[in-house]
């Protein structure tokens, strides 16, 4: 017979949960809803007079050839600024993963990059690739090669993909080497007693167990380059040279603040989130099936 522990109702639970709750729906659901409610309406830009339209802002978005680039643009950055963060970052996570001498001297100069703001991070490589004044386009220049990201709209989107990728690497490298510093030491060394080398040893045992934390942070940098590269675009480019690094986050402020398109913006909002849940959903929902824990 199998007994069951009952306990009595208590008010300290819900007690305990009540912060988060309050939290989540003061900074999530009820500015999602505002949004959802928002993007219905057809509102002065003084937001002096409103008019309930229902759908036809998201009507216009789907019919808008501007935006169907925009967001073809959005997923071609995010894919470049998740693919190169996460690679770099293994890369110098198995690298730190064996350092012997100044260990945390290497780890902590890695680490740092993470503590720098967006736009911090936007204007240092604006300046570094500046023009007139960078120390790189110098460099380039003196190779024959002209840049100028702000007429150069391929330039341009290489420039925020580089400030963002050196942004989230920190970010990825801090779980990366977490990951494998919780791999029992006598795993790899009875691997390098069969005779696999260390990039046999990498594939066939490291990287099958970090996969839990390489999807995770899959997730979260798509998350991010689809959100928080916001800073980054406004300091380096402000969307453009004529819109070519223009994300749907940065199209979402321009048409909002700068166009005063109130409606259309807050429908770009509810789309862009939307978008997101659906692919955090898609990957924990059939791509987690194939991780190996």
């Amino acid at each position: 017979m199998i007994k069951r522990t009952h306990f009595k109702p208590s008010l300290l639970p819900y007690l305990l949960v009540a912060p988060q709750i309050i939290i989540t729906v003061a900074f999530f659901i009820w500015p999602a809803s505002q949004a959802v409610y928002q993007s219905m309406l057809l509102e002065d830009p003084f937001g002096l007079k409103s008019e309930l339209i229902w759908f036809e802002n998201y009507a216009l978005l789907f019919s808008d050839e501007i935006y169907f680039s925009t967001f073809l643009r959005t997923v071609v950055f995010s894919s470049l600024v998740a693919f190169l963060s996460l690679s770099i970052a293994l890369l110098l996570a198995a690298t730190a993963d064996h350092v012997v001498r100044g260990t945390r001297t290497y780890r902590t100069l890695l680490i740092w990059p993470y503590a720098v703001a967006p736009v911090v991070a936007g204007t240092i490589w604006m300046f570094i690739f500046d023009p007139t004044l960078g120390i790189v386009s110098y460099f380039l220049h003196g190779i024959g090669y002209e840049w100028n990201h702000r007429l150069n709209g391929n330039q341009a989107m290489a420039l925020i993909v580089l400030a963002a990728t050196w942004k989230q690497i920190s970010y990825n490298f801090l779980f990366f080497l977490a990951g494998m510093q919780a791999i029992p030491k006598s795993l790899i060394e009875a691997a390098a007693i069969d005779g696999a080398g260390p990039a046999r040893r990498f594939w066939t045992i490291i990287f099958p167990l970090i996969s839990p934390t390489t999807f995770f942070l899959m997730v979260m940098n798509i998350v991010y380059a689809f959100f928080e590269t916001f800073g980054i675009v406004h300091a380096v480019t402000k969307g453009g040279p004529a819109k070519a690094t223009e994300i749907l986050v940065y199209k979402v402020f321009n048409d909002g603040f700068i166009g005063l398109d109130l409606g259309g913006s807050a429908a770009q909002s509810v789309i862009l989130m939307l978008i997101v849940i659906t692919l955090t959903v898609i990957q924990f929902r059939y791509i987690e099936r194939k991780v190996e824990y």
